[in-house]
């Protein structure tokens, strides 16, 4: 099964796992249908500073098509990248939008990490599941006015790993990401 993708070649359904390579680059390339966007991007922000971790994400959805992120720890920032096809009706063929977005690590007040373990037929222990959170001092400004209740929510960065969706390999690099961010958190900036 393959889908059309940005640029007119075929996308396969089932996307190659990036969690041997451990620098970005080669990681980008084997994943990501646009590593030369993404790479380009965050090499305007990074400008030679080490990538101390990375976790990145790919799926396509039937409305837009593929749908790609990179985010990227420095050790003083995260570094976002977003890449996603505009629906047929909101451009021409082939369009897609590319953003980039840097957020002080001084700015994530708390790190969340879920789990989701099942036991195996022989009494072991396997990780499904993985689901990441990085809640940001800023507010969330997608909040609808009329939906507040109380207090302003805060702005968090989501991410996701399932042994289905990712495997064991990314489900292990995302963990390692958010412990990453975690050790930095309230360091003095590099």
């Amino acid at each position: 099964m393959s889908r059309p993708t940005f640029g007119g070649g075929d996308l396969p359904a089932v996307f190659p796992d990036w969690s041997p390579y451990q620098d970005l680059e080669s990681a980008a390339r084997a994943y990501l249908r646009d590593p030369e966007v993404a790479l380009e991007a965050l090499g305007g922000v990074l400008r030679g500073a080490s990538v101390l971790g990375f976790t990145l994400e790919r799926f396509v959805n039937e409305v837009n098509g593929v749908w790609q992120e990179v985010a990227v720890c420095d050790g003083s920032r995260l570094i976002l990248w977003h890449g996603e096809d505009i629906p047929p009706d909101d451009g021409p063929a082939g369009s897609m939008t590319s953003s980039l977005r840097v957020v002080p690590v001084s700015t994530v007040t708390e790190v969340g990490c879920r789990r989701r373990l099942t036991r195996t037929p022989s009494g072991g222990v396997r990780v499904d599941s993985i689901d990441v959170y990085l809640l940001l001092s800023s507010l969330d400004e997608g909040v609808p006015a009329d939906e507040v209740v109380g207090s302003p929510r805060h702005d968090a960065l989501r991410f996701g790993k399932t042994f289905d969706d990712g495997g064991a390999g990314q489900i292990a690099r995302l963990e390692e990401f958010a412990r990453l961010v975690a050790s930095v958190l309230g360091r003095p900036t590099l």
